[in-house]
């Protein structure tokens, strides 16, 4: 059953995705405009060369012109026509370079956008849904680019124009009549390839959802990172089955769309054979009568087969103008996004001296799309200089807490104050400078150790304080074993001197970073998932002095952990179930309790045993 598409109208019309990509051209790289600019007079000296050099030969046979004459005419001709080619490819080559600074450049504004909308906009599948169509715009596929295609575009269809007018003024020569059939037949070209276009457009939310899960499940098949669970756990059956299921989807949709486009063609091909047998025959007819000279009819011809590439030009030119317009759209529309950032009229600065106290009062959350909160109704300070844990089961609403402290999500209820000043009166830029986290999804790259910890170029960092926060979270023996040390590259792919790092180590690497940044409030997420028990005591052993004249705020699912901790959050549900030190919530003989000694029940056993 076909599901019922809503259409939906573009973000902005073509003059208005034109006028936008030409001062975008005029900012970033003027000197393409002007080259693609002077392609228009070289193409149209070129098409007029070509036009005039048959006739012009047939002239010099036919009338009885001196060879002398004969050849200066054609060769003059023939020079024109090499100085306009010479032009336009020169250009062309040139424009290569000048539109790809353009399209760099408006790529890097799509990425700074990227790392400028707030986390939770960012975060929805819509939002991102939206940006890998604008990435879509800003990419090169099979020579074709939407950014830079659009000034193109646009010029090469005020050449259109104008090639029209030239050849159909030459044919008006011959007959006026000609003209407006030539013009008029195209045109039903042009309403089927448009109702296509349209067609196409309404469905991209339904299609391109069903591309995207075939690419994901195509990548992760063969992934060297799920390479042992697709062999140990016989997964390769059911990626099979996942990417037939999404190819069947994908390959319906590709026969609509190849259904439609291939009745649009057809009705191009009916058009052509009879606008251009009813010309040629006219022009046929007229030379029989005598009313032109051969060579006029050899002339008119060669101006009406190019007066149907003209055409043809024009029309698609248009369309294609439309498409890459959509395409713009998506990236206007994403670029065009709030970046929701408050206005920051009182600083964080005093702040980062002195401790502040945070208050959540009567906090809640609800993710979008959910039918309960996540957080419920939450009221509590963090004093100044507290160790706090959040402990609870998975879902409990502990991430999502910390997200909320950070000023990655806004409180769809209540508010919070740092130091009596409610978030929103912070600029997200000056807020994020209290906080060093430690997330439990830990991402590398390519950069080095030394650029990974400080954040930026290595030239600017303080290297000495680098490598102190390197060894004092626990990489001091890895560190040790590299002979570029803190320089080592990340990436042993890109960079044969580089290094590649396990779970635990990537893992210390960015609680180096926190410590490196040095900001009052340190939040650690699951920061020992992925160490082993000596590493994991070491870090421990740290903590103490990493949090020394800060807040800290500690998330773990290991309840032993957190006994060094001057205050418990035990979560259930959004809300704060249980609430105090170690030994008084053993004391009270509740969840926290009951759970501590079901986790530590393991232990005793291993010592009874040894």
């Amino acid at each position: 059953m076909r599901s019922k598409t809503t259409k939906k109208k573009p973000y902005r019309s073509v003059w208005s995705n034109a006028i936008w990509s030409f001062r975008g051209m005029f900012r970033y790289a003027p000197v393409s405009f002007w080259i693609l600019a002077f392609c228009v007079p070289a193409n149209l000296l070129v098409a007029w060369g070509e036009l005039y050099l048959p006739s012009t030969v047939v002239m010099a046979v036919t009338q009885g012109q001196s060879l002398t004459q004969a050849v200066l005419r054609v060769g003059l001709l023939l020079f024109a026509i090499l100085l306009g080619t010479l032009g336009r490819d020169s250009l062309r080559t040139l424009s290569h370079s000048y539109v790809g600074l353009y399209r760099y450049r408006t790529t890097e504004e799509l990425n700074r956008k990227s790392s400028r909308i707030f986390y939770q906009t960012f975060e929805k599948p819509a939002m991102r849904e939206l940006r890998d169509r604008a990435v879509t715009a800003t990419q090169m596929w099979n020579g074709v680019q939407a950014l830079g295609d659009m000034p193109r575009e646009f010029l090469e269809l005020v050449e259109a124009i104008l090639g029209y007018a030239f050849f159909g003024t030459v044919i008006s020569f011959a007959s006026p009549w000609l003209l407006p059939l030539l013009t008029a037949a195209p045109l039903v070209n042009w309403v089927c390839v448009r109702a296509y276009q349209k067609w196409e457009y309404a469905v991209r939310e339904e299609r391109e959802p069903v591309s995207h899960h075939l690419n994901y499940v195509e990548n992760e098949a063969g992934s060297f990172a799920v390479a042992k669970d697709v062999r140990i756990y016989s997964m390769a059956g059911w990626f099979g089955e996942l990417y037939r299921d999404y190819a069947a989807q994908k390959l319906r949709w590709d026969r609509r769309r190849i259904r439609r486009s291939f009745a649009s063609r057809l009705a191009d091909l009916f058009v052509i054979l009879l606008r251009d047998g009813a010309a040629y025959a006219w022009l046929i007819a007229m030379t029989l009568r005598g009313e032109i000279t051969v060579d006029r009819f050899v002339l008119y011809f060669t101006a009406i087969s190019s007066f149907a590439t003209w055409v043809g030009r024009l029309l698609s030119g248009w369309l294609a103008l439309q498409e890459t317009s959509l395409k713009i759209c998506d990236f206007r529309e994403y670029i065009d996004l709030p970046e929701e950032a408050p206005a920051g009229e009182v600083s964080v600065e005093p702040f980062l001296k002195k401790l502040p106290d945070i208050t959540f009062d009567h906090v809640s959350f609800r993710y979008e799309g959910s039918d309960r909160d996540t957080i419920c109704d939450l009221s509590f300070t963090l004093r100044a200089g507290e160790k706090l844990a959040l402990v609870g089961l998975n879902g409990a609403g502990k991430t999502t807490l910390v997200k909320l402290l950070c000023g990655l999500y806004r409180p769809t209820g209540g508010r919070i104050l740092v130091g009596g000043v409610p978030v929103e009166r912070f600029s997200l830029d000056d807020y994020y400078r209290l906080f060093a986290p430690v997330f439990q999804d830990v991402r590398t790259a390519f950069f080095t150790l030394a650029e990974t910890v400080s954040a930026g170029e290595a030239e600017n960092a303080d290297l000495d304080r680098v490598e102190e926060c390197l060894r004092r979270a626990g990489l001091g023996a890895k560190l040790d074993t590299l002979p570029l040390g803190i320089h080592t590259p990340l990436d042993k792919q890109i960079h044969k001197d580089g290094t590649e790092l396990s779970g635990g180590e990537a893992q210390k690497l960015m609680l180096a970073r926190a410590l490196y940044k040095d900001a009052p409030i340190l939040i650690l997420d699951e920061p020992t998932a992925a160490l082993d028990p000596i590493a994991e005591s070491a870090i421990y052993g740290e903590y103490q002095r990493m949090t020394a004249g800060k807040s800290s705020v500690f998330i773990s699912h290991r309840l032993a952990s957190c006994r060094f901790c001057d205050r418990i959050f035990f979560m259930a549900e959004g809300k704060i179930a249980e609430e105090g030190d170690h030994e008084t919530l053993m004391a009270l003989g509740g969840v926290y309790a009951e759970l501590f000694d079901l986790q530590s029940v393991w232990y005793r056993e291993g010592e009874n045993k040894a």
